[in-house]
């Protein structure tokens, strides 16, 4: 090579070099400008207890397609972890996600000195703008407790019923309240109802779907709650839904309409029930949760298409529950997803409906040939076929074990829970368990645990400051992500330290 050729080659690896430190200026730079923009509606979606397994699963379920959380351009890895434990509970990371601060397992709205410590939700209203708390859980549950109510342990239902109605937020959506009138005795200061107290308090209490459906904006605050509740003051799984309840995204939808307002609102949703059915082990009714989530994220997306240019959408789980596995040693590498939709209602009804009306019937004549037919309707099971041919025909294995945990379960007055045989089923009702877990197994989904695990969750955003949700990076970032969006201070903000007094008295 001459010295013309290196010249030129000189030149031309010059100008590569400027083109390349241009571009990566200017995309920068868009970056940089489109940050510093601050949205006024801000939605924070929250599946308890929803970590990869489940979304992916979910996904798999639903044919292959992406869920549109997943489609969100914005994809970052957070960490879970609580102020006292490596694995958090619902209370720790709820405080975490809605006020930017580590706290111990159980406590809400503090942080481990008992210090109270302020939610984006309530610096939100602070700011004037519009907020809403939607649950398919209680709605004094932990997660939505986590951005009103300041108590040390989230077991005092009473009392964040009360701090709901004192929070001035204009809209409540979801299940009901665990402990209205203080049957648990567990708080110092009964007032009365919560129910009467929302009412004084200026809420308007709706129960009824075409009530509900017919709320329009200017309505006075809201606090609205399914009919039928089916476990726990919460909302029925997606599975056993009925037309006339009312769905997670239909909350969702009426609560953007009734927030919506030129100054701003934020918006939190969570999908509570994909947790509690990851407890109990059954994957069919978590997937049909977690795709029911994804449906009230749809109806936020809508809403960001009209409002792009003001809008940010961040989706989260607190912690995984189950230790959810996609894959399972029986099918080796094959999975199976559409075997769980054989499924036909969660495990909380077959225990509670089906199972109890067959118990009835049966009577004294009761025995296992008795519930073959019932568990082929309800889990497409088969006790007859070749097990080469159809993967649903039971093998010889698996007919010994739903037998031994038929056994244990017709044991209602003698069952201990504390002994190793039933807490192989984690609490749960024996025979409901065996049976979401051989099908679940036969799809090719196992389970580690019935409780949290401590593995990190994605995080997803589109709109104003999406870009800040890329990466890795703890729960509590999340909160703080938000302030700056809302142009807000990012360190904790506190309110105040309980009186010592009250904590003892509340923990005990």
């Amino acid at each position: 090579m001459n010295q013309l050729e290196r010249r030129n080659n000189s030149i031309l690896l010059f100008l590569s070099i400027f083109t390349i430190f241009i571009t990566l200026t200017v995309f920068c730079s868009g970056n940089l400008a489109a940050s510093d923009q601050k949205p006024k509606y801000i939605f924070l979606f929250i599946g308890d207890g929803m970590g990869i397994p489940q979304r992916k699963s979910a996904e798999q379920y639903f044919n292959e397609n992406h869920l549109l959380m997943d489609t969100f351009p914005a994809q970052g890895i957070t960490t879970t972890y609580a102020a006292n434990r490596f694995i958090t509970g619902s209370a720790a990371a709820g405080t975490a996600i809605a006020c930017g601060s580590k706290t111990n397992i159980g406590e809400l709205g503090m942080d481990p000195e008992f210090k109270e410590v302020k939610s984006v939700a309530t610096m939100a209203k602070e700011k004037g703008w519009k907020v809403g708390i939607i649950s398919s859980v209680s709605i004094d549950h932990a997660t939505p407790a986590a951005f009103y109510a300041h108590v040390p342990s989230r077991d005092q239902y009473y009392d964040i019923g009360i701090a709901l109605t004192k929070s001035n937020f204009d809209f409540f959506g979801g299940g009901g309240f665990k402990d209205p009138i203080n049957a648990r005795n567990n708080s110092q200061f009964f007032q009365g109802s919560v129910f009467d107290i929302a009412e004084k308090n200026g809420y308007d209490l709706i129960s009824d779907k075409g009530a509900f459906m017919g709320l329009k904006p200017g309505d006075s605050k809201i606090i609205a709650y399914n009919h039928w509740l089916q476990d726990g003051q919460a909302l029925p799984y997606a599975i056993d839904r009925r037309e006339q309840d009312i769905s997670l995204a239909e909350f969702t939808a009426k609560g953007i309409e009734l927030l919506n307002n030129s100054e701003g609102f934020f918006l939190m949703v969570e999908g509570g029930k994909i947790d509690w059915a990851c407890h109990a082990n059954d994957g069919a009714s978590a997937i049909n949760d977690t795709l029911a989530f994804d449906a009230a994220i749809k109806e936020a997306f809508e809403f960001y298409q009209k409002h792009h240019e003001e809008t940010t959408i961040i989706v989260t789980g607190d912690h995984e529950t189950g230790g959810m596995s996609l894959g399972f040693a029986g099918t080796k590498y094959e999975s199976y997803f559409s075997l769980l939709k054989e499924q036909k209602v969660s495990f909380q009804k077959f225990t509670n409906d089906t199972l109890v009306n067959f118990k009835k019937s049966a009577g004294k004549s009761i025995n296992f040939d008795g519930i073959k037919p019932v568990i082929t309707e309800y889990f497409g099971l088969k006790f007859q076929g070749d097990t080469e041919k159809d993967r649903m025909v039971l093998k010889e294995y698996e007919v010994v074990k739903l037998n031994k945990a038929f056994q244990l379960s017709i044991k209602n007055d003698d069952r201990d829970p504390t002994k190793q045989e039933y807490l192989l089923y984690g609490g749960y009702e024996p025979l409901t368990i065996a049976l979401t877990h051989i099908l679940n197994n036969k799809s090719g989904v196992a389970w580690t645990s019935y409780q949290h695990t401590g593995v990190p969750v994605i995080t997803s955003a589109i709109g104003i400051g999406a870009e800040m949700f890329n990466g890795a990076y703890d729960n509590i970032d999340i909160a703080k992500k938000i302030m700056d969006l809302m142009n807000l201070p990012t360190n904790i903000q506190y309110m105040g330290n309980m009186d010592a007094m009250v904590r003892t008295m509340a923990i005990k």
